[in-house]
């Protein structure tokens, strides 16, 4: 039976910082103090910053390359493992490939994957993101860290959590500066939650469900106010008393719209025509919920009036 080999991920676009992170996690982080392991870094390409080899042989680190996406498979795989013979890979991605060919393909056996980390720079996520959206979403979409680097005051982090969370939920985000600091400032919302009711608009309505599903303590008690399509089946799916506000949600391109959409109580939710377009103004809970699988925000309604249906009826992540 074949030994156990840790796979470490690192996945996003060329010059996103893959080789750097890889080499600081090498050397600065003390990933390798007090082991003799031998690691192997399969790198996929080849940006502008290169492998330090002679450092790498100080902590018993060899680099190989495969340049072509065909190359990358089974039998190429099996024989790096059986040249190397490595005890722990790390595995610098080709940020124009597709993905499936680690998590849907088979691997060497042994082969376990330990971490999937993905690397962002912040300074072009936007950019890439307007004209290479689905190519850039591919990269990030199974990653279990995503690492926004050269982040500046400026940084719109807010908005990126909302796009990375929209489509990776379970994602954690870290956001580090161009000295290699973590930074960790409070993110800046687009509205107030200090108002005696939140008015969250139709651009705002995906960053704040987002925000609030991932962190609803913060929102527990208040009050809020949107513009929503109602979720209310005639299928005995949902109990007389709940509906489900929300709104359809672009991520990626049309195939993945997605409902974004919060358990509301309201002893009246039986009155209301299933995908129909209402005002609501409501207090947000945080309890068990089923639908949930534990604690969530659930919406207690003090206003429900009908609404025009939207010009647009999606909302973003931008």
């Amino acid at each position: 039976m074949a030994k156990d080999i840790p796979v470490y991920v690192f996945t996003g676009f060329m010059d996103s910082g893959k080789t750097t992170l890889i080499q600081e996690t090498l050397f600065e982080n003390d990933f390798t103090q007090g082991g003799d392991d031998k690691i192997l870094i399969i790198a996929c390409e080849d940006g502008d910053v290169e492998y330090d080899i002679e450092k790498l042989k100080t902590v018993n680190a060899k680099v190989t390359m495969i340049e072509n996406e065909e190359d990358f498979n089974l039998k190429n795989l099996t024989e790096i493992q059986n040249e190397f013979k490595p005890d722990v890979i790390f595995l610098e991605y080709n940020g124009t490939w597709g993905v499936d060919h680690i998590y849907d393909e088979e691997l060497p056996e042994g082969w376990v994957p330990a971490q999937s980390l993905a690397t962002v720079d912040a300074t072009t996520f936007e950019n890439y993101l307007n004209n290479m959206r689905t190519m850039m979403m591919e990269q990030l979409f199974k990653a279990e860290v995503v690492i926004f680097n050269r982040c500046t005051d400026a940084t719109p982090k807010t908005k990126f959590r909302g796009q990375i969370k929209s489509m990776n939920r379970p994602a954690q985000i870290v956001y580090e500066r161009a000295d290699g600091s973590i930074d960790d400032s409070p993110e800046e919302l687009p509205f107030d939650l200090d108002a005696d009711v939140i008015e969250i608009t139709d651009a705002d309505y995906a960053l704040w469900f987002m925000d609030c599903m991932e962190t609803p303590k913060k929102y527990d008690g208040k009050t809020v106010h949107f513009k929503g399509l109602v979720y209310n089946p005639n299928d005995g799916k949902l109990r007389r008393d709940v509906f489900v506000p929300g709104r359809f949600a672009m991520t990626c391109c049309v195939e993945d719209i997605q409902f974004l959409g919060m358990k509301c109580k309201w002893d009246k939710a039986s009155t209301l025509g299933h995908r129909s377009w209402i005002d609501i103004t409501a207090t947000i809970r945080v309890e068990f919920a089923k639908e949930y699988k534990g604690k969530g925000p659930v919406l207690y309604p003090t206003e429900v009036l009908s609404a025009e249906k939207p010009e647009d009826e999606l909302v973003y992540f931008s």
